[in-house]
């Protein structure tokens, strides 16, 4: 693959800006390398965004913000409608660069800028159903109902997991409700941002209605983070990450009463009951504990089996895990790529070491990979442990692939071991029992923010809202009604008659 004919493509260099107000780059000091956990090798740098050069930014997005507001929501939508066509253009060349410089697969990189595409979609559809209700008053001739309108602007906060899409889904709908929007992304996945923003101002170059400070970069550490998450010129923030993380910024949010949208970690599970098909029960485990080398929130991290099919399922498993092809991800023929960074490698290596002195079981043999092809130190063997829920290391959310497996002898067990983490993000039973389906999608079954029967925890769709409950953070992104997030709601009531009664009945008579 020619990768630097897709950087090229991309309007990418040596030395990229780390602060951009649409095209207008600003000056910056040190940088940020990125390196690829695929081979080792740098991509390039980009600045790093001071707070001078901020306060350019907040100051351009709120100009931007107050002018935008006022093109109307089709319009809006027309915009983003041609975004998603530039996407499609250069989906093999974003692809790519997502996958070289994240390390998932390039099958997973394709498929990431086909989100963006999709949310491209759903939100040109929005941008004319951007609907409010209207209500019966209690008082003759009035009428009452509410309206939407934008928040201003809107700071995201990314990860390197899915270093364009989740972006993508907050501005897309950010866009079209009216919004600017600035993002950080994650300064491991600084060139994908770069990538997205140069696409953004090819196609916005000629449009006199579209101001500049409409789509905002602002690359750095935390420190960069911070500046928006104490500033109450940004409306809302939305941040995908840690729960460590999201804390922090719920609290600093929450602080100058600003509104925040998290989209936080995940421990999920899949329950395998005893009539379960277990041709969708093994590759939709294996790839939701292997795919993007565990490093999806949606990653499955449990799997909980029923006695009586425990080791037939586990053997299942020891005989896809052999199969497994490791390596470079820019070839489709291999199943698993590297881990983002070292760091990521050592928190790898420090769990398997947990759930043995915790009193686990390895099954599958993990391992760092190293001689030809894994010359970067990031490429790590898929395990498989066997372990009991409340293990402290199960309880904990480690980003790599690593499965534990672990028995149950009633659905009602099931469930409760299912609910028994912290977070609350993506959850799954395998069933062909209407009941147990039924059951686990009660108010008495899972507690997560998705639950899905027949499929894994990994890989949702656009067209739902997305997101979690607990320690999750409880925000929603993409589909159904998340756009209300970044919009603020304002009930009218209008009196069209000649007298002025008052709600409640109240008399006030002088």
């Amino acid at each position: 693959m020619d990768m630097k004919a897709h950087l090229s493509q991309l309007g990418l260099t040596t030395i990229n800006p780390g602060t951009q107000i649409g095209s207008h780059n600003l000056s910056t000091g040190s940088n940020i390398t990125s390196v690829s956990p695929v081979d080792g090798a740098s991509i390039g740098s980009t600045g790093v965004c001071s707070a001078a050069d901020y306060e350019k930014v907040v100051a351009a997005a709120t100009e931007a913000s107050l002018a935008w507001r006022n093109v109307p929501a089709p319009q809006r939508g027309e915009v983003v409608r041609l975004y998603g066509a530039a996407l499609r253009k250069h989906k093999d060349a974003l692809g790519a660069l997502v996958s070289y410089e994240m390390g998932k697969s390039l099958q997973e990189g394709l498929g990431e800028v086909q989100e963006m595409i999709d949310i491209c979609d759903f939100a040109v559809g929005l941008s004319r159903q951007l609907y409010g209700l209207t209500m019966h008053s209690e008082r003759p001739g009035h009428r009452m109902y509410e309206q939407w309108h934008p928040l201003g602007v809107v700071g995201i906060i990314s990860a390197f997991n899915f270093p364009v899409a989740v972006w993508n889904w907050n501005t897309a709908l950010a866009w079209v409700c009216g919004n600017a929007c600035i993002w950080k992304p994650s300064e491991k996945t600084p060139m994908t941002a770069v990538a997205c923003q140069n696409i953004w101002n090819e196609v916005t170059a000629d449009m006199d209605h579209v101001p500049d400070g409409l789509s905002c970069i602002i690359q750095g550490d935390y420190t960069v983070g911070q500046m928006m998450t104490s500033d109450k010129r940004v409306a809302l923030i939305s941040a995908t990450g840690s729960i460590r993380m999201g804390k922090i910024v719920a609290q600093a949010v929450a602080a100058r009463l600003g509104k925040s949208l998290l989209e936080l970690g995940g421990n999920n599970a899949i329950i395998v009951e005893p009539d379960a098909d277990l041709k969708m029960v093994v590759p939709g485990t294996v790839f939701g504990a292997v795919g993007t080398c565990g490093q999806r929130c949606t990653s499955t991290r449990r799997l909980i089996i029923h006695s009586s099919i425990y080791d037939k399922v586990v053997d299942a498993l020891k005989s896809a895990y052999g199969q497994l092809r490791i390596g470079d991800p820019l070839d489709q023929n291999n199943h698993v790529g590297p881990l983002i960074d070292t760091d990521a490698v050592a928190a790898y290596n420090s769990a398997l070491e947990a759930v043995v002195h915790q009193g686990g079981r390895i099954i599958v043999e993990g391992g760092v990979l190293d001689g030809a092809g894994y010359e970067s130190g990031c490429y790590v063997k898929p395990a498989i442990a066997e372990a009991d829920n409340n293990m402290e290391i199960v309880q904990h959310e480690t980003f790599a692939p690593i499965l534990y497996v672990m028995r149950y002898d009633t659905l009602d067990e099931a469930i409760a071991m299912q609910n028994g983490v912290v977070q609350g993000l993506s959850s799954a039973i395998m069933t062909s029992n209407l009941r147990s389906a039924e059951r686990f999608l009660s108010p008495n079954g899972s507690d997560c923010g998705i639950a899905n029967v027949n499929i894994g925890t990994s890989g949702a769709e656009i067209g739902g809202a997305f997101g979690g409950e607990k320690e999750t953070g409880g925000g929603r992104e993409s589909g159904s009604d998340a756009w209300k997030a970044y919009m603020r709601r304002q009930t009218n009531t209008i009196n069209y008659s000649t007298e002025l009664p008052l709600a409640q009945g109240i008399k006030f008579e002088f």
